[in-house]
């Protein structure tokens, strides 16, 4: 039940309901939304906002959805189902148009992923368009609205033969013009003009006998006379009898094609109802994308946990004007059903009970509403409003009188499942007298578990809620400093009305502001100032917390970015010392190799001295090679630059003597590079090196870059590039298959490989045998294993180094 019978007229409910029709492509959609009307089975509700929600999602990802040729054919289908009557051709194209918007919703949903859109998809059961009908309808007009040339032979025919009748006829009327013309028998800017469905010309009254002919009609004044000329005569009746035949043909295709849509009258019904449906359902899901509404999740019982709430009408105003509507949360449930907002006037209490009552009448209505993601809902059976002025001189009620009458339908009529909304509660008479009779009313109410939002400035209705479970104060939040409202809506607390407050801010004498304060009383001045005072509290509070959560963010960035920079640092470390340890390896193994080569050579050359020293002096030729250059040691001259340090710039660590490239300031921290590795810094521990030393360290990279080495294993970068993880033995003999695995070993483990495999085979399992026994002895090696069966199996080894 909803009352009073004005209901969507008072909640604003009118207003969406012109958004609705107003967002139809068709008169098919508004149909349903004069038919929109308050529900509360859940099932149906249910599936009504699934259906929006669905639609909505569709728009929002500018999905290829028919919007297009949404026509209302009922008059034509009506038409065609006279025996005997056949569409015009604006009725065959509109409904060939909007079949084919039809047919491609239908198509949408079938190719539409197995569960999505099912309460769209839903709709399509039993909705079919039968191919013959369209291609029939498709074979006679076209996309634009005209009969097709080609619809038969014989309106081909005609239709050729007409042409060229009118053809020839148009170069004789003009032949006869231009005579007329230069005769001086028609006026020079004459031209042919059609009279009663002949060609004819215009002829200057006086001359109309110079012209055989016959006149059809003459001009206003009488000064023209329309002639057809007799030459054309026979032409105009060829033409006039292909027209008779062009458009007995015409009606002949027409009334075969409405035989066929009469055969499919039924089908075509439920197809349009289907069209219908989705019109509706695409303005109610166009309308909520302009609201930023959502399905909230629903519950059977009464029920409101709405999260940001927003008056739909309000948001759309206040956006207009570049404005943000302030949202509200709310809650209602069964411990506490009642909530009585007070606050100032102007402060929003009637903006927040009309978002409660018309939120929860759309939901029921089958529309999303503008609340934030988690917000529940539950259903009403019944919804009650009491706001403005009912007054009526004709049936002798006050206002009052009209406030009464609509409580005592309330305490009559509502239960357990009803939602009650009532707007300043007590006024319009005698102000002890009203706050009685309307806590003893929602003493009634609470006492028949009703459930309500109500706005007050009575105390004692606020003293009543403190005091009763199931009833909450809520307030609207006010800038007591300021004397400015808010717009926010606190739950637990009453609200003061700042009335002597405002009366002052607005300039009302100050004796005046005394003797009301006094005849008030002692307790209500300290009663309205101690929530004064709190309120003030509260907004001190919400300042100093904003600053210190700006603090927190601040910090917590700072301890991000620092654990970031650690965690790099580490990384940056673990692969240095990867990379140092290769190269140790790598030169170590190079020195041993140097040595046995030396060793050899003397060995050869039976310690001959003249060969042992030449020997020796390769041997300390490559110890040169391998001794590290002494590290250069960077002071800052008077040539070095001043001023702020700027990006792109070559810079050192203060005390240290690696130069870097700065690539990026970001406040008080710096991004550098530093030979090709990233790190942050503090900009205070940066500064500009020496350029002199810069430039001849830059000379001995490039000199180094240059040399030739006598070791290419010392390239670990290259080393790493060109390394396979995968070995192939196959085919070798054991010796030569251990002495490859041996290597191929030594490599993996210098250049930190974490995993390796050796394909050996199946064979008879020796190869494998020995390579195994071979890798297990390393220290290097953590786990050895069979390879996949889809890959190689017991004929592959993969071996993972610690």
């Amino acid at each position: 039940m909803i009352y009073p019978s004005n209901f969507e007229q008072k909640i604003g409910f009118s207003q969406i309901r012109e958004m609705l029709a107003e967002a139809c492509l068709s008169p098919l959609g508004r149909k349903f939304v004069e038919r929109v009307s308050f529900l509360d089975r859940f099932d149906l509700v249910q599936r009504l906002l699934q259906q929006t929600h669905e639609f909505a999602n569709i728009l929002r990802a500018g999905e290829d959805f028919p919007s297009q040729y949404y026509f209302d054919v009922t008059e034509h289908l009506n038409r065609a189902a006279l025996e005997g009557a056949f569409l015009e051709v604006r009725g065959v194209y509109e409904v060939k148009m909007s079949l084919r918007a039809i047919r491609q919703a239908l198509g949408f949903f079938v190719e539409a992923e197995e569960g999505e859109y099912s309460a769209l998809k839903a709709l399509t059961e039993g909705v079919e368009v039968d191919r013959q009908l369209v291609a029939a309808l498709e074979k006679l007009v076209d996309d634009s609205g005209n009969v097709k040339d080609d619809a038969s032979p014989e309106l081909q025919r005609v239709k050729r033969d007409l042409i060229g009748q009118q053809t020839q006829l148009r170069k004789q009327i003009s032949s006869i013009m231009r005579h007329a013309k230069n005769e001086g028998w028609t006026p020079a800017d004459a031209e042919p003009t059609v009279r009663g469905g002949r060609l004819v010309i215009p002829v200057i009254a006086e001359y109309k006998r110079r012209i055989k002919g016959l006149i059809h009609d003459e001009s206003a004044t009488g000064q023209t006379v329309y002639l057809e000329p007799e030459s054309v005569f026979e032409l105009n009746n060829d033409i006039k009898d292909l027209e008779n035949a062009y458009h007995r043909e015409l009606i002949r295709l027409l009334t075969a094609v409405t035989n066929q849509i009469r055969h499919h009258l039924p089908a075509l019904k439920r197809a349009y109802q289907f069209l219908s449906l989705l019109d509706f359902i695409r303005a109610k899901a166009v309308v909520a994308n302009r609201l930023g509404a959502i399905m909230p999740e629903l519950h059977k019982r009464p029920l409101m946990k709405w999260k940001n709430a927003r008056h739909p009408i309000l948001h759309l105003t206040l956006q207009a004007q570049g404005k943000q509507a302030v949202p509200l949360s709310l809650e209602l449930e069964q411990d506490q059903r009642i909530l009585l907002i007070s606050g100032p006037n102007a402060g929003g209490k009637s903006v927040a009970m009309k978002t409660a009552g018309l939120l929860q009448y759309m939901l029921q209505c089958g529309l999303l509403i503008p609340v934030a993601e988690g917000s529940e809902a539950g259903l009403f059976h019944d919804i009650f409003l009491d706001m403005g002025d009912e007054q009526s001189i004709e049936n002798d009620l006050s206002t009052y009188s009209s406030h009464l009458q609509n409580m005592k339908q309330f305490v009559l009529l509502a239960d357990k499942k009803s939602l009650v909304l009532i707007d300043e509660f007590g006024t319009g008479t005698e102000p002890v007298l009203g706050g009685a009779i309307a806590e003893a009313v929602l003493g009634q109410l609470h006492q028949q578990k009703v459930f309500g939002v109500i706005t007050t400035h009575y105390t004692n209705l606020k003293n009543f809620a403190e005091k009763n479970e199931g009833i909450v104060n809520g307030a609207m939040r006010y800038n007591p400093a300021e004397l400015q409202p808010l717009y926010q809506l606190e739950i637990g607390k009453p609200g003061s009305s700042f009335a002597l407050e405002i009366a002052r801010k607005i300039g009302l004498p100050k004796n005046i502001i005394e003797k009301a304060g006094t005849l008030v009383g002692k307790e209500k001045i300290r009663y309205d100032k101690l929530l004064e005072q709190l309120e003030q509290e509260k907004t001190d509070f919400e300042r100093q917390n904003a600053a210190i959560a700006k603090q927190e963010r601040k910090l917590q960035k700072a301890v991000e970015e620092y654990s970031a920079l650690k965690q790099h640092l580490e990384e940056s470390k673990q692969d240095i010392i990867r990379t140092a340890k290769g190269q140790a390896k790598l030169l170590l193994k190079d020195a041993n190799q140097q040595i046995e080569s030396t060793i050899e050579q003397i060995k050869r050359s039976q310690a001959d001295k003249e060969q042992t020293k030449a020997a020796r002096q390769q041997l300390d030729a490559f110890k040169e090679k391998l001794t590290p250059e002494p590290k250069p040691v960077f002071r800052r001259s008077g040539s070095v630059p001043i001023g702020p340090l700027q990006p792109g710039e070559r810079v050192a660590l203060i005390g240290q003597d690696s130069v870097g490239e700065l690539l990026a300031i970001k406040g008080k921290t710096a991004e550098v590079s530093f030979g090709g590795l990233k790190t942050i810094v503090k900009l205070e521990k940066l500064e500009r090196p020496d350029p002199n030393v810069v430039r001849e360290k830059a000379k001995k990279e490039k000199e180094a870059a240059t040399a030739t080495v006598p070791s290419k294993g010392l390239d670990v970068t290259q080393r790493m590039a060109d390394f396979q993880y995968t070995l192939d033995v196959r085919g070798q003999r054991a010796e030569e298959a251990l002495t490859t695995v041996m290597n191929f070993m030594d490599d993996a483990i210098m250049l930190g490989m974490p995993e390796v495999k050796i394909i050996h085979g199946r064979g008879n399992g020796i190869l494998k045998q020995i390579i195994r026994d071979y890798v297990r002895t390393l220290r290097e090696v953590a786990s050895v294993s069979d390879e996949h069966i889809e890959r190689g199996g017991d004929g592959v080894s993969v071996i993972v180094l610690k």
